[in-house]
């Protein structure tokens, strides 16, 4: 599948010398040894107005990034999990007001931290339960114990689930499990990046009585020609798969972190809703043109186009940003202006980011530095890939805006 450039940019509004210094920027990440290598892809009204890619896959190897390069994609999971679900919505399967009890009753009964210690906490009952649209939108109350800002995340990691679960466990284990610690805030009355698009992947699953693997590869992957996607890289795709680098604290150059970028080689005990997928630049190109064109792409259709705009407007309670609910410790995204739909943070206004982007606008990325947004205003659609944890590292995602709304003149 081709990501080369389909158009003359200046055709669709882009002016080339200045989508040129996307590459020169980001260039220089490389040339300094902040980044091992990266690939960028700009689309506007469905054509592909820049596409590059820039050093080494894998550096010890002197691999090079190539079209077909495959990465880890992490939290941009959690949008294909998130359409999986309202597949199953529109297919009248559920409600996004239904408690998730009715499927996972290891969700009933639970508690919500007050006070006191990991090792002591005090808990009070749920006033409210965590229903559907609760996990879609990151209110239930649920948190990840690698975020290490509030007790509850010690309570998460002391029982074993920090950036990656125990080696043995399952899903359905792994959900057993969060429904028995105590809940960061009362579902709905707060904001919190969490294991709610975990959970979400197990409602998939027991809703549709097939794995989470099975579903995505029957009802998205296959019918968007999305054949670079998977859990793990496995047979040639595994030549293909960039190695993962984090920080050296001391230089800041990239460093390999073999230790987490060794599991993309084995198939997942753990099929993580919220962050297992391994994809191509040309794959999830087709995933963000499915989202701009409403739902539909080369004739198939996964969601109507009146879902998708549902999914992207701001479903945070009172209309409120993620600067007035986050719960703290978040470096993903800017907060103030920004709020969160049905499984995307969504710009209501792009002025408190100080970054220029449109009302409507649309987007996630992973933990690996990866990227992506969905612009229904300007038609736009913009990826970065490249594999160096954490995401809060280096200013990639505000940078590639400025420099793509920057080369933007009609």
């Amino acid at each position: 599948m081709s990501v080369a450039r389909s158009i003359d940019p200046d055709q669709i509004g882009f002016d080339p010398t200045r989508l040129a210094r996307i590459d020169e920027h980001f260039g220089r990440y490389v040339d300094d040894g902040r980044l091992a290598g990266w690939q960028v892809l700009v689309t506007r009204r469905g054509e592909i107005a820049h596409s590059s890619t820039y050093g080494l896959r894998d550096a010890e190897a002197g691999a090079p990034v190539e079209a077909d390069t495959l990465w880890r994609i992490y939290s941009m999971t959690k949008p294909v999990t998130s359409v999986a679900a309202m597949m199953l919505w529109e297919e009248g399967r559920l409600e996004l007001t239904d408690e998730i009890s009715r499927w996972l009753p290891e969700f009933a009964d639970l508690r919500v931290y007050a006070r006191g210690s990991a090792v002591k906490p005090l808990t009070v009952p749920a006033v409210e339960p965590i229903r559907v649209w609760h996990l879609l939108t990151h209110t239930a109350g649920l948190t990840y114990g690698f975020m290490q800002t509030s007790v509850v995340d010690g309570i998460y990691r002391a029982a074993g689930y920090d950036l990656y679960p125990p080696a043995d466990v399952d899903l359905a284990t792994a959900c057993q499990a969060f429904g028995e610690l105590p809940l960061l805030f009362q579902p709905g009355t707060a904001w919190g990046y969490s294991v709610a698009t975990d959970v979400l992947g197990r409602l998939v699953e027991v809703v549709s009585g097939q794995s989470l693997d099975t579903f995505l590869a029957e009802r998205i992957f296959r019918p968007l020609g999305m054949t670079d996607t998977h859990w793990w890289a496995k047979g040639d795709a595994a030549d293909r798969l960039a190695a993962l680098y984090a920080p050296d604290p001391r230089t800041g150059r990239a460093v390999r972190y073999d230790r987490l970028g060794a599991l993309a080689y084995d198939k997942p005990v753990l099929l993580s809703g919220g962050a297992g997928l391994i994809s191509s630049a040309a794959d999830y190109h087709r995933f963000t043109q499915l989202l701009l064109r409403g739902g539909e792409l080369d004739g198939v259709r996964l969601l109507g186009p009146r879902t998708v705009r549902f999914m992207t407007r701001n479903h945070l309670p009172g209309g409120r940003d993620l600067g007035a609910l986050s719960t703290g410790g978040f470096a993903e995204t800017t907060l103030d202006g920004i709020g969160f739909g049905l499984g995307f943070a969504v710009v209501d206004d792009p002025v408190p980011s100080r970054v220029p982007s449109s009302v409507g606008e649309y987007y996630w990325g992973g933990v690996a530095s990866t990227t992506f947004w969905v612009d229904p205003a300007e038609e736009v659609t913009a990826l970065f890939f490249t594999q160096l944890m954490p995401s809060s590292t280096h200013p990639i995602r505000p940078r590639l805006r400025q420099l793509v709304y920057s080369a933007l003149l009609d």
